[in-house]
């Protein structure tokens, strides 16, 4: 039996290396990818070495965007070779970990990886526009805000509501302490953040309340693996009201930026009951538009190599390449790609059109954008390359690369 699989390998081995001889586009390398993972998923360790060495030959940190995307794929396939077959000698293969990974980035350094490119300030702005319309009129806000990017988006609301007739409102944003673990990492406590919120705030007549509920402050019915993953942690959050203060009279918003995707798949139509228990006048959810939550690892990686292509190829128009906030982009897609290739799944997004149909049928009803939100968005986007785009999919507004739909934005209102 050994022989016969060693033989069926290296007959198969030598189809697979017939491309490293042949231009290598990036229809190849994907089907390069295909054979690893379908040998990958079969066990076949020979062939999926032989895929893995010939794609080693292709990736580059410092090449083309399908280059540079290889090498991240790659090192999400060599790190489950590892792991699920046990084997040594794909231990050796692959390219170094991605320079510019996990570190800790000041306040000033966060807001200049926000602004390298839209794709974190498309969500931003549109968000904040569906926001001021559903608040319009009220005396007083609670944005329970479920964001990976540490509070960047509310210096904008902030000042929009300073401009708005009559006076602002009075404002509360409350942050979970937990969140997941993934980039962009921020060095500064949350309290910090609130303070600088606070000033901010001050300086343009707005009166800010931030709180920060801590996952010792919520209480939860007794678990066997109590508050051991991010999902059991935020739902003891959401489903105690008592720990976020929510208040007669407010108007209460949940923003959900970059946020759904780190919760596990199947707990999603949960956060989902959890968030809509609160009864918010507002829901907004951002994140990136894609189908990577297949159990099958072959769709997956087409997935990633079809939808990660596009950052890569932004970031060339954007910044040299040894630009430092580049060089952490770079590595974050790198932790999204190995996280969903190369480990058990603590990032797995979904597409906007999946969301939708979620939120339909958990009793929320798409709100929609207005030309003004529209309009916002455009001249956003006029700040950044020439490639950047935005169209309307039913309520939804999807910031477009090249025409490649990349992130969407919604904003959702119970039934």
């Amino acid at each position: 039996m050994e022989q016969e699989l060693r033989s069926g390998g290296a007959v198969r081995a030598q189809s697979t290396l017939c491309f490293s001889g042949a231009l290598v586009d990036g229809p190849r390398i994907q089907q390069l990818l295909l054979h690893c993972a379908a040998a990958l998923e079969s066990n076949d360790v020979t062939l999926a070495q032989q895929a893995m060495w010939v794609l080693n030959n292709i990736a580059s940190a410092q090449g083309d965007p399908n280059q540079r995307l290889t090498s991240s794929l790659l090192r999400g396939l060599v790190a489950r070779a590892c792991r699920t077959c046990g084997s040594p000698r794909a231990d050796s293969m692959g390219p170094p970990p991605a320079l510019g990974s996990q570190r800790a980035m000041s306040v000033t350094e966060l807001a200049d990886y926000v602004d390298l490119t839209p794709w974190h300030r498309f969500g931003f702005t549109a968000s904040n526009g569906a926001i001021l319309r559903a608040v319009a009129g009220r005396d007083a806000v609670h944005v329970v805000d479920l964001g990976v990017t540490r509070c960047m988006q509310w210096p904008t609301l902030i000042d929009a509501l300073s401009k708005r007739p009559g006076g602002p409102p009075a404002l509360r944003i409350t942050v979970p302490s937990v969140r997941p673990a993934g980039p962009p990492l921020l060095g500064v406590p949350d309290e910090e953040i609130g303070l600088r919120l606070a000033n901010f705030a001050k300086s343009k007549g707005v009166r800010l309340e931030f709180n920060v509920v801590n996952k010792s402050t919520a209480t939860s019915s007794p678990s066997p693996t109590k508050l051991q993953t991010l999902c059991e942690e935020l739902a003891c959050v959401l489903s105690d009201p008592p720990a976020l203060r929510l208040r007669d009279g407010e108007a209460l918003v949940v923003n959900c930026q970059s946020w759904l995707r780190h919760v596990a798949p199947g707990s999603r139509d949960g956060f989902v009951d959890a968030v809509r228990a609160l009864d918010p006048c507002l829901v907004t959810v951002t994140d990136e538009d894609a189908d990577l939550d297949s159990p099958s690892l072959a769709t997956r990686i087409a997935g990633c190599f079809n939808f990660h292509w596009i950052l890569f190829d932004a970031l060339d128009t954007s910044a040299p390449r040894d630009s430092p906030r580049r060089l952490e982009h770079e590595a974050a897609v790198g932790q999204k790609i190995e996280s969903v290739v190369g480990a058990d799944g603590t990032e797995r997004s979904e597409s906007g059109a999946r969301l939708a149909e979620r939120m339909r049928r958990k009793g929320f009803a798409g709100v929609g954008f207005g030309e003004d939100e529209v309009a916002e968005v455009r001249h956003l986007l006029s700040e950044h390359a020439t490639g950047w785009g935005v169209k309307r999919e039913e309520d939804m507004l999807v910031l477009t690369w090249k025409g490649h739909a990349a992130v969407f934005t919604t904003a959702w209102a119970p039934n």
